[in-house]
């Protein structure tokens, strides 16, 4: 039985060790998500005074175009990071749930969404990004309106709120994660409940890139004993 798991130099298989980069990837989608709410509203950070104006709103936006190049490139590194931690989270969760269990497909499909939308969000900050190298050739009507789906499409995590839910009822009723994780997930799901049922949907951002920073370091933490 022993040797099985050990190869001819007396080292533990590879299928032995812990797999954690699932998990790892779920904390840089977080904190890459983080870093999002921070930096973007920078290129549209102008006089709101402007907003009437789409004309003199994007000529305040001139001279920004870094800011939807580093976006982009966040954008679709999140996006990828949160498509991993989809696929991983599945694979823990279905290890601990009776088979046949939605909630592992759940979790999975609420980040694949969120994945799906951030990938639109890049797409849009890409024509912005054109746009705004080119103002002069432009019509600032259409540029106005891309920024406005450049500052919702990607802020819009609440498909990651789905996954949170699911992470709590797993925790709390079979304890498939700790309870504390469980507890925090299902706060963090219930704000961003609060988000949708309001015209501030793009808020989801702040407490689903929160809790995949959260639930990333602690799956990447755990015990080995809790499973991989």
């Amino acid at each position: 039985m022993t040797s099985a798991l050990l190869d001819t130099t007396g080292v533990p298989a590879a299928t032995d060790r812990p797999r954690r980069g699932w998990a790892v990837a779920g904390a840089v989608a977080g904190l890459t998500g983080i870093a999002l709410f921070q930096f973007s509203p920078a290129l549209t950070d102008v006089d709101r005074s402007l907003l009437a104006d789409n004309a003199g709103y994007v000529a305040a936006m001139d001279g920004r175009e870094a800011y939807l190049w580093v976006f982009q490139v966040l954008a679709v590194l999140a996006a990828g990071c949160l498509a991993v931690f989809a696929a991983g989270l599945r694979r823990r969760l279905a290890a601990r749930e009776p088979a046949g269990g939605l909630l592992p497909d759940v979790a999975a499909a609420g980040l694949l969404l969120t994945a799906a939308l951030l990938l639109v969000g890049g797409g849009v900050s890409t024509e912005l990004y054109w746009d705004l190298l080119h103002l002069s050739e432009t019509d600032p009507d259409t540029v106005a309106a891309l920024a406005a789906l450049y500052s919702t499409f990607p802020w819009v995590w609440a498909g990651a709120g789905l996954s949170a839910g699911a992470v709590a009822v797993a925790g709390l009723r079979r304890r498939s994660v700790s309870r504390w994780l469980a507890v925090f997930s299902l706060v963090m799901a219930l704000l961003v409940l609060v988000t949708q049922a309001v015209p501030l949907q793009y808020l989801a951002l702040a407490p689903t890139a929160l809790w995949a920073t959260v639930a990333g370091l602690a799956f990447a933490l755990e015990r080995r004993g809790l499973g991989n």
